[in-house]
């Protein structure tokens, strides 16, 4: 059903201690991402994105406050849950991309389903998704074979093996050219627009954010509505 709330941030919090130090990282934040939007999420470093990511990630879980992935309640179900909502809701892309060395571009996107059966159907499955996006002769190489925008499409291809509903992606142009950034970012917006997948993207790029359908803006953990404004610093 489109117009769903695939995500839904509650008035999350969490707080880390350094030392005597008590750091809010999330200070009550709500919002909500429907079905099928592509979201870029900005902010200054200490605003709160890496710490929101794991959330969104169910790598981890607000101290008060509810985050709900795709109908699942990340706060209320146990550990072991958290994996099969991993597994099965999310897509990673990192910025470093993460690819094992000496496997193949093919084995590289098949590494999510190494504990599971069907190998045959998803080993067609991959090499699909290496054609969708531009690999498709460069199957059999390792990643030392391919170029920075090549090892992203990589990247990519393995997010989406399991086919899940939604991708984070960690500033997923922050190691690359303008122009290759650009050609990862057109990528995106294709999958995203013919296959309907969510996209949150975390990112310092301007030009990225722009493009995205919509900016969630973060400082001092939480969300703001006009960082033009809030983002002035006062002494």
């Amino acid at each position: 059903m489109k117009n769903r709330n695939i995500i839904e941030v509650n008035k999350i919090n969490k707080t880390y201690v350094r030392g005597k130090t008590a750091y809010k990282a999330l200070n009550n934040m709500s919002f909500v991402i429907k079905q099928g939007e592509l979201v870029s999420i900005m902010g200054p470093s200490g605003s709160g994105k890496t710490t929101l990511l794991n959330q969104l990630g169910a790598l981890d879980r607000p101290e008060s406050g509810h985050v709900i992935i795709d109908g699942v309640d990340i706060t209320n179900v146990p550990e072991g849950r958290l994996f099969k909502v991993r597994r099965q809701k999310i897509g990673f892309v990192f910025q470093s991309f993460y690819l094992v060395s000496t496997l193949s571009a093919l084995d590289n996107v098949l590494l999510p389903i190494m504990p599971l059966r069907r190998k045959s159907f998803y080993r067609q499955r991959a090499i699909k998704l290496l054609e969708t996006v531009g690999l498709g002769d460069k199957l059999n190489n390792k990643p030392s074979e391919l170029s920075g925008g090549q090892m992203q499409r990589v990247a990519i291809a393995r997010a989406l093996i399991l086919d899940p509903p939604i991708i984070l992606a960690d500033e997923p142009t922050g190691n690359l050219d303008s122009h290759t950034g650009a050609e990862i970012f057109r990528l995106i917006k294709q999958l995203n627009q013919e296959e309907g997948k969510t996209f949150i993207i975390v990112t310092h790029d301007p030009r990225i954010a722009k493009a995205s359908k919509r900016i969630i803006y973060l400082l001092d953990g939480t969300v703001v509505d006009n960082p033009s404004v809030k983002m002035e610093i006062t002494f």
